[in-house]
């Protein structure tokens, strides 16, 4: 059973930083494109950052400078390492792996079930 676990969510002020975990059981993470995505209240799912199965990265553009994507193959783990964080990241960030590299949803197969990250102004 494939399963996707995002953990490192929480509460931080405006300027902070948090690093995001997608910790995957079921698959080797290495073998895919791993994307994150966020949805805020009302809004549709968008895409921040990717890496491939080779380690190309790619970050939206509200994102860049700002946000880092690695893995960690011998945790089969990716992170995703948010600063200077805003108040419009505020949102429900969700890992998901698939065959397909870039940042449209539908590129993805396995989705995990999300973490919470609120910024404070």
């Amino acid at each position: 059973q494939v399963q996707l676990v995002e953990s490192g969510g929480g509460l931080v002020q405006s300027g902070g930083s948090l690093r995001l975990s997608c910790a995957a059981s079921g698959l080797t993470l290495d073998n895919y494109n791993i994307g994150w995505f966020r949805q805020a209240p009302g809004k549709e799912r968008e895409g921040v950052s990717c890496i491939s199965s080779e380690d190309n990265t790619y970050h939206a553009d509200s994102v860049k400078g700002r946000f880092t994507i690695s893995r960690d193959n011998a945790k089969n783990t990716v992170y995703l390492q948010l600063n200077s964080l805003k108040p419009e990241d505020t949102a429900a960030y969700y890992c998901a792996a698939g065959d397909i590299y870039g940042l449209e949803p539908g590129f993805y197969t396995y989705w995990g079930q999300g973490t919470q990250v609120t910024v404070s102004s």
